[in-house]
């Protein structure tokens, strides 16, 4: 099994990608091949696809992408090639809030995907997929109850929420959040 393969994006096709790597051409399916640059070296998340008539490729620019991918394939009446489009036209997060809201009209929107997959796609990964953006939001929510409880109101903390380097920890938001609450 393959976690990734890094090297140079020396074709690009309507589907797939050749990875050059060692002088080998690794053929990969991925959801959005004109997302790489050609000539340029990049490591690519790799999913094996082994059947007895098929040895595949998928790959992906994210693990949070191929664990979503690895999730949508497990589900009932949806294969590597139905699952791939989904990622290739929505947003990691976006699909997953979708399968969380049960809404079945954007699942819908994706090809092949009809009413029943879609709905089959809610019963078995409804509530269990998280993403990066998730764990953001909940420091956040630290950051508002930490200047709450400061006697800060909700409506000047959202003003300066945006301000905020959200990628930094929990104390220095506090702190840089008291610093725009000054001024």
């Amino acid at each position: 099994m393959f976690s990734f393969i890094s090297g140079k994006v020396v074709e690009t096709e309507k589907n797939y990608i050749t990875l050059e790597n060692q002088g080998i051409g690794f053929q990969i399916f991925v959801a959005n091949p004109f997302s790489f640059t050609m000539d340029e070296v990049t490591k690519v998340y790799i999913y094996t696809h082994i059947r007895e008539d098929e040895f595949s490729f998928y790959g992906f620019h994210s693990l949070e992408e191929k664990e979503l991918f690895l999730r949508l394939i497990n589900v009932k009446g949806l294969g590597p090639k139905m699952a791939l489009p989904m990622l290739a036209t929505g947003s990691v997060a976006g699909i997953i809030d979708a399968i969380d809201r049960e809404n079945i009209l954007y699942l819908t929107k994706f090809p092949k995907i009809g009413e029943k997959i879609a709905r089959q796609i809610i019963l078995d990964l409804k509530g269990k997929l998280t993403t990066d953006k998730e764990s953001t939001t909940s420091g956040l929510e630290e950051v508002v109850e930490v200047l709450e409880s400061l006697g800060y109101k909700l409506a000047e903390i959202k003003k300066i929420l945006p301000k905020l380097n959200h990628d930094d920890t929990i104390e220095n938001q506090v702190k840089e959040a008291l610093r725009l609450l000054l001024k």
